[in-house]
Parts: C-alpha cells; structure tokens; sequence
C-alpha cells in the first residue's frame, strides 16, 4: 500500500513540475500583451519555486524534497504513515481547490469554457517532454539558464511579427498550433 502511494505521489509530483514549464509564458492566451523581459521575470519566480532545495537546478532532489512536504502535509498525525482515511482526505481537499480554482478563472473570463477543457498543459506527459526538452545538455538537470532559454524559445516562436512582445492574437495562434501538434495534425 505504501509503495503505490509512494508511487502516486511522485508521478503527480512529476506531472506538477512538468506542469509549470508547460503553461504558455502568460496564465492563458486570452491575456494582454506580454514582453520577453516580463517572460523572463516570471520564468525566474517559477525557477524559484520548483528549485526547492535551493541549490540552483532542477533535478530529482527537489521532486524529493517536494514529495517530502506532500507527505508530511498528507500525514495529518504525523506518525510516518499515510493511512487511506488521510489519502483520501488529501486527494479530496486537492480536487476541491483545484474545482475553486477552475470557477474562479472561468468566472473571471465570463464563461465555463475551462470547465468544459478540462484544465490546464501537462496533460498526457506533454510537460514532461517540455521539461526534458529544457534539459539541454541531458544532464538530468535544469539549470535557470536553460530554464529561462526554453520559455524564451517559446516565446519567440509565438512572437510572429518578432518585435519582442506577444499579443493576445499571437498567443491565440501559438496556442491553436501547439494542440494542433499534440493532436498530430
């Protein structure tokens, strides 16, 4: 039991740090204009947050260190164990912020369009490739430089007109080309 909870854990671990790299530089193509320096502002605050250990890259110390504090906050008595009562209870008090926060960006955008997609980038271990790709160097790790160039390379593909700040429409467009290469059309 505590092997396959060990093993949910660091998949959804995985899928979360795939996750952020794999969000479009800003929350969501319907956003306004976005320039390569606020890219670059908000690729380091991410780098910040995913670097848990601090030691300046991304590796599997901080997936550890990261499955360590879901652990501890998911061992509701603190004795070492998860039992299925407090799994459960995690798991549920996730879906409940996760349904919070869906809401509160579909009424934000005036509509349950989100509901209906279903979230967010990652799924189907389309975040992992992205952050396999940022590995330039297949070290196993990511350093805030490749980090950073990955999201600026991403930027730059999606900046059509090159002239260092993406529209909304550009964004639509890229991100209208990137589920149509997921597809594999």
């Amino acid at each position: 039991m505590m092997k396959k909870i060990a093993l949910i854990l660091a998949t959804g671990s995985l899928l979360a740090g795939g996750a952020v790299l794999a969000q479009p530089t800003g929350d969501r193509a319907e956003r306004g204009p976005m320039t390569r320096e606020a890219v670059v502002e908000r690729t380091d605050a991410r780098f910040a947050k995913m670097d848990a250990n601090g030691d300046g890259v991304l590796n599997t110390a901080d997936r550890e260190a990261r499955l360590a504090e879901r652990f501890a906050r998911m061992d509701a008595d603190s004795n070492g164990a998860i039992t299925q009562a407090e799994f459960m209870a995690a798991a549920e008090a996730r879906g409940e912020m996760r349904k919070e926060r869906r809401e509160a960006r579909a009424e934000k955008r005036g509509g349950d369009r989100m509901m209906r997609r279903g979230g967010r980038g990652g799924r189907h271990g389309h975040g992992m490739m992205m952050m396999k790709k940022a590995d330039t160097n297949q070290d196993g790790q990511i350093t805030k430089a490749e980090f950073q160039a990955a999201a600026l390379a991403r930027f730059d593909k999606a900046d059509a007109d090159g002239n260092g700040t993406l529209t909304a429409e550009e964004r639509r467009a890229a991100h209208k080309a990137m589920r149509a290469q997921r597809r594999g059309n």
